[in-house]
């Protein structure tokens, strides 16, 4: 399982590469659960919570995509944006 700061440090590309993968390894998780050959049912979990960390690393860079774009534009956008985001 990797750290969250092992997962920022690594680019776009990667994390993408990353999440197709764990998502493929979650199917097979959940098939093998179905069939009942399942060895550790706790994987599932460390699978889907893995699964998270990157979502939110790939969200966060997104939001502040969005947040770079709108400095050269109105701050009051940015303010609402980044009032949003705390709620």
């Amino acid at each position: 399982m990797a750290r969250v700061r092992e997962l920022r440090d690594l680019g776009e590309p990667e994390l993408l590469e990353r999440l197709e993968s764990l998502k493929e390894e979650l199917f097979n998780l959940r098939f093998q659960l179905a069939t009942g050959q399942l060895d550790n049912p706790m994987r599932i979990k460390q699978v889907r919570h893995e699964i998270a960390r990157i979502l939110t690393i790939v969200r966060e860079r997104e939001i502040e995509a969005e947040l770079d774009g709108l400095v050269d534009g109105s701050s009051s956008e940015a303010a609402a944006l980044q009032h949003e985001e705390e709620r």
